[in-house]
């Protein structure tokens, strides 16, 4: 079964280019050290008829946006070898100059897979 690592993100509208532009460098490198799939997605139908909206859930500001991200693995163990290439990558030593988003309120977690089609 598959590692995932998954993150949830506000980022402010206006910021959305930066950010697209920042995590199209961070698609490459993943992808370039062993990951399977790496995905960047943007709230669009977000008032669901049931459950808790995601806005409501991470309390979002106006003008904010979420930003769901995930990037799949072989297993934790792949996901803890490619992580390490990653963090030793040059084009990860240069982060943005103004980060696109509040990194203190981003969410992040690393999941097993429990079924996959």
């Amino acid at each position: 079964m598959a590692y995932v690592d998954g993150f949830l993100l506000p980022v402010p509208k206006k910021n959305l280019k930066a950010y697209a532009k920042m995590a199209k460098v961070g698609a490459k490198v993943w992808l370039d050290h062993g990951a399977l799939d790496y995905k960047e997605c943007v709230g669009d139908d977000l008032n669901p008829p049931f459950g808790l909206p995601f806005p409501k859930q991470m309390k979002l500001k106006p003008g904010e946006v979420p930003v769901f991200s995930y990037i799949v693995y072989k297993s934790k163990a792949h996901r803890d070898a490619v992580n390490k290439k990653v963090m030793s990558d040059p084009r990860m030593t240069q982060p943005p100059k103004e980060m696109p988003f509040d990194m203190k309120r981003m969410a992040y977690g690393g999941f097993k897979a429990i079924v996959e089609a």
